[in-house]
């Protein structure tokens, strides 16, 4: 699975995560890494950081739809499930972003091997969840598995 940070970078001008981002964006959509999920609230997040850098709606329609179009990226629905896990993480390990928690708990609940590819740390204190650094990804051998 991966999370915002990454494909925020991908569809910004410059970020200092750009050119990481660039590579393992191509490695998923060429295949080289298998299904890769992300969830639907990476599109709430990437309004609310976009408005704040002052993102028109339709620059941010453009970005969600890149996103959209990457091949073997698959974007997973939220449930009540998802939800109470979500604020059940915020509580037990004092995550103080919405969205990281949904990230933890759609990798606990819809992502096969729970692998979450981000550059939060927040994502290692919570057990059964690996975190896989983006950059170390990208330098990795090719991965039979799903994230």
């Amino acid at each position: 699975m991966i999370e915002t940070d990454v494909l925020y970078a991908y569809v910004k001008p410059s970020d200092w995560l750009k050119i990481v981002a660039g590579v393992l964006i191509n490695k998923i959509d060429g295949g080289e890494l298998g299904l890769v999920y992300s969830s639907r609230e990476v599109f709430h997040e990437l309004y609310y950081v976009s408005v704040e850098e002052g993102v028109s709606i339709d620059e941010y329609i453009k970005r969600v739809a890149s996103l959209t179009a990457i091949n073997n990226l698959k974007f997973l629905d939220t449930t009540a499930e998802i939800d109470l896990l979500a604020f059940t993480l915020m509580k037990q390990y004092r995550i103080t972003s919405v969205f990281d928690a949904y990230y933890a708990a759609t990798a606990l609940n819809q992502v096969p091997d729970h692998t979450i590819i981000s550059t939060d740390e927040v994502f290692d204190k919570i057990p059964g969840i690996v975190r896989l650094a983006p950059d170390e990804l990208i330098s990795s051998k090719p991965s039979e598995g799903n994230f």
